[in-house]
């Protein structure tokens, strides 16, 4: 059986999807800001496998909450994979481009240094620097630009303001690879089971959509795949300034994920998929 902290996020719920008999635990039942919560229900459920799909993703308000954010990007994640090691069993943890600065044009590698701009990468960072503390088998996933076709996230938004607007002022200057969640939960079900037979494979990977392109680009993609007149112009970072700086570079170095046989998910495919589903929606 296996354990997700986590049960209305994007990837918790593809995870739902595509795992229907793994059980998913709600802030109900799992209290992201109580670590030892967290190892007590993984003492509860004796699983075979955990996997950790919640975060506190606010990116902004996170520079004012910023101790609740360390607590549930930082301190639950080692309480849950310091439990794991105690059970011998492995803990797949999802985690963030954000705990790079963005700097220069070439992709970030797993083995990168670290130097997260703001409260959000530095509490994901404390997580992973937890997770790896505990000692036990694990992955820590890295992942960018999630989405999907439920929840908060930039293809819902731009569907919503492409349908209002004749034009949008999008960011252009940071460049990143979107990821459709249920590729990612598909990559989080197939490390899990890899861990369990390869332990040696613990670590750090990346998992980001492929081709790279800036947001404006994906807005375009966004519009064009929906059918919405809807002209999207370039602006710069600095024109659309925000609480929490962002990094300009989001790309990820992702040629690991083949100690799993994974690729890079292509993001278009998964656009197409999410726009056909929320039209079935609608």
């Amino acid at each position: 059986m296996i354990l997700v902290f986590g049960r209305t996020g994007q990837v918790a719920r593809e995870l739902a999807r595509l795992a229907p008999d793994a059980v998913y635990l709600g802030r109900d039942q799992a209290d992201l800001s109580d670590p030892e919560a967290c190892a007590a229900a993984i003492r509860a459920h004796s699983p075979h496998a955990v996997i950790n799909a919640a975060a506190y993703t606010a990116v902004d308000r996170a520079e004012e909450q910023e101790a609740l954010a360390a607590y549930i990007n930082g301190a639950s994640p080692a309480a849950m994979a310091r439990e794991c090691a105690a059970l011998s069993v492995p803990f797949v943890h999802i985690s963030t481009d954000y705990v790079f600065d963005g700097a220069g044009t070439a992709p970030f590698a797993p083995d990168h240094p670290t130097a997260p701009l703001g409260t959000y990468g530095r509490t994901k960072l404390m997580g992973e620097q937890g997770v790896r503390a505990a000692g036990g088998v694990h992955a820590i996933l890295r992942t960018s630009w999630v989405f999907s076709s439920h929840g908060s996230n930039f293809v819902r938004t731009m569907l919503r303001l492409g349908a209002e607007r004749d034009v949008l002022r999008v960011v252009a200057d940071q460049i990143g690879g979107p990821t459709p969640a249920r590729a990612i939960a598909q990559a989080c079900l197939t490390i899990a089971q890899a861990l369990q037979a390869s332990p040696e494979k613990s670590g750090t990977y990346h998992f980001s959509g492929a081709p790279d392109t800036s947001w404006a680009g994906f807005a375009r993609a966004i519009m064009a795949g929906a059918g919405l007149d809807c002209r999207i112009d370039d602006i710069a970072t600095s024109e659309y300034p925000t609480p929490a700086k962002r990094p300009l570079n989001s790309r990820l170095e992702c040629s690991s994920l083949s100690t799993f046989g994974l690729d890079r998910p292509d993001w278009g495919q998964g656009l197409t998929e999410v726009l056909n589903e929320l039209k079935g929606m609608s």
